[in-house]
Order: structure tokens, then sequence, then C-alpha cells
């Protein structure tokens, strides 16, 4: 059985990944930001912190940049956050970087490159 907290916990992980995302595409107008997606949040069990797991597509420059952007942001987004959700209290942001998107793209070129040396090595045999 789910408890009750638990559940709270969940929808506002839920909406807090939705929130943050639609504030970094709409409301920061740096160049600075690339393409940044929310992959999870994670709120902590008293709502004070929340953990926001986030990718950026591109180069380690872009990611660094995105990086930069978001914790000069965080208080910004603090803010949103306190506006547009109905909680007691705006949780205090962490973001850390997932770099699981990028090494799921490398695995699968690895994997494609293997299939086509298997093909070119069927087909000369």
């Amino acid at each position: 059985m789910i408890s009750l907290a638990k559940f709270r916990n969940n929808r506002i992980n839920g909406e807090l990944q939705r929130e943050i995302s639609d504030i970094l595409q709409n409301e920061i107008k740096d160049p600075g930001l690339g393409f940044v997606s929310i992959v999870h949040c994670e709120v902590s069990g008293d709502l004070r912190v929340a953990k926001v797991y986030y990718s950026v597509l591109g180069d380690e420059e872009t990611v660094e940049s995105s990086q930069e952007v978001m914790k000069k942001s965080a208080g910004f987004i603090r803010h949103e956050i306190a506006t547009r959700l109905s909680i007691r209290y705006a949780p205090e942001l962490v973001f850390v970087y997932d770099d699981s998107i990028q090494h799921g793209i490398k695995i699968s070129q690895i994997l494609q490159e293997e299939k086509a040396k298997q093909v070119k090595k069927d087909e000369e045999e």
C-alpha cells in the first residue's frame, strides 16, 4: 500500500518537472542556455529541497554554459515555482547534471557500428 506522503511527493515531483521545463523553455532568455531537458525531480521528505536532474543536448561547452545559466537562474526559477504551485514552501533547487541520454546515444552508435561490421563480414563470406 502506498502512503499518502509518498503519493504527494510523487505528484509534486511531476509538477516540479513540468513547471521547471516550462520556465526554462519560456521564461529564461539567456543565450548561454542550451537545449536542456529536465529528466527527473526528487523532492525531500520535508519538501524543503528538490534535486532537479537535467540533461543538455550538445558539446561540453554547451553543457558548461547551461550549467552556469541554471545556477544563476535558480532563485528566479524557485520564485516562479512558488507562484505557480500551491505548496507552503518553495523547495531549494539543486541542479544535478545527468548524462544518461548522451551515454545511451553513444552505446547506440557503438551497437550500430558493430552491426554494420557484422553485416559486412557476413557479405564477404
